[in-house]
């Protein structure tokens, strides 16, 4: 009896007959194409563009003039410091330097320094563009506004970080310099040393990260941010002065509680019990997330009008 001869690759099945998919077909991997395909793969790569194109206006701006000078005046006279050829009595005790670096980074970096910097960073990221009348560019791309608003707070972010973190590595390595390469090599192989400086630049990147999210809410919700940044610079200035409770509705409050170095509030403080890390971080992070929210609503119903501005 003859057979019928089946056409090579077909193993005996008719092609013209529908197969159902076999079990490895069914669950065969996505190839890169169906992966670029997915929503949140086009708002990285959104977000990626919008960091770009927002970071180098965070460096270049003129309205970035005094970041840069609040970034580089406790530099420049540390440096001074380091240079002057100064007696061991002038310099003081070495032993003490964690404390003299604690009271500048939490008086002048943390609380002016920083503060001041997201201020001119981040209230611009919106405003900046209106007033250049640059902003319904974005307005009018395929851009989901979420998307914007992230892309335009993580440039703040990596930008303010980027001159402050430098700011105070650069700040803590000169403040030990005049006294040697010898204390410097066991403050910081076997002392405290390099703990104490990864616990600064935490606070300062947990301060850019608050202070960036209020202050991108402010410049957004509110047309002049000169006066609610002032206000909120006193409630932040003299948080030790009120009562417990209202003590924790602010930024400084954790930020404080992280600092390795603990400073005396003075005798008119209010005493309170510092908020353990394990609790202010999630706390502080959850807070920043409700703003970047509320950034992103007001952004989805933002209407330009230059004539106004």
């Amino acid at each position: 009896m003859n057979k019928t001869p089946t056409p090579e690759g077909t193993n005996g099945r008719d092609p013209n007959h529908h197969h159902p998919p076999t079990e490895v077909e069914s669950v065969a991997p996505p190839t890169e194409e169906s992966w670029r395909d997915w929503p949140w793969a086009l708002w990285y790569r959104q977000t990626m563009a919008i960091l770009r194109l927002e970071i180098k206006r965070n460096f270049l701006g003129r309205r970035l003039i005094a970041v840069y000078f609040l970034s580089l005046a406790p530099i420049s006279l540390l440096v001074l410091r380091a240079l002057l050829p100064l007696h061991e009595s002038e310099l003081g005790n070495p032993g003490k330097a964690s404390v003299v670096f604690a009271i500048l980074y939490q008086a002048f970096t943390l609380r002016l320094a920083i503060f001041f910097g997201c201020v001119a960073i981040f209230t611009n990221l919106f405003r900046g563009e209106v007033m250049e009348k640059t902003l319904h560019y974005y307005l009018l791309s395929p851009v989901q506004r979420e998307v914007l608003v992230l892309g335009k707070y993580l440039s703040g972010v990596i930008s303010a970080i980027t001159f402050f973190g430098l700011s105070t590595a650069a700040c803590y390595f000169l403040l030990y310099a005049p006294y040697g390469w010898t204390f410097m090599e066991e403050h910081f192989t076997k002392g405290p040393g390099m703990s104490h400086l990864f616990a600064y630049l935490v606070v300062s990147l947990l301060a850019c990260l608050g202070y960036g999210a209020v202050f991108l809410g402010i410049g957004l919700y509110v047309r002049n941010p000169i006066v609610p940044a002032g206000l909120i610079l006193i409630w932040e200035s003299f948080n030790f002065l009120l009562p417990p409770i209202l003590q924790k509705i602010s930024v400084i409050h954790y930020l404080q509680s992280i600092c390795p170095v603990s400073l005396p509030a003075g005798p008119l403080a209010i005493m309170t019990e510092p908020t353990s890390p394990w609790i202010s971080v999630p706390g502080l992070l959850g807070v920043i997330i409700l703003v970047i929210l509320a950034a992103s609503l007001r952004v989805k119903t933002l209407e330009i009008t230059y004539g106004t501005d």
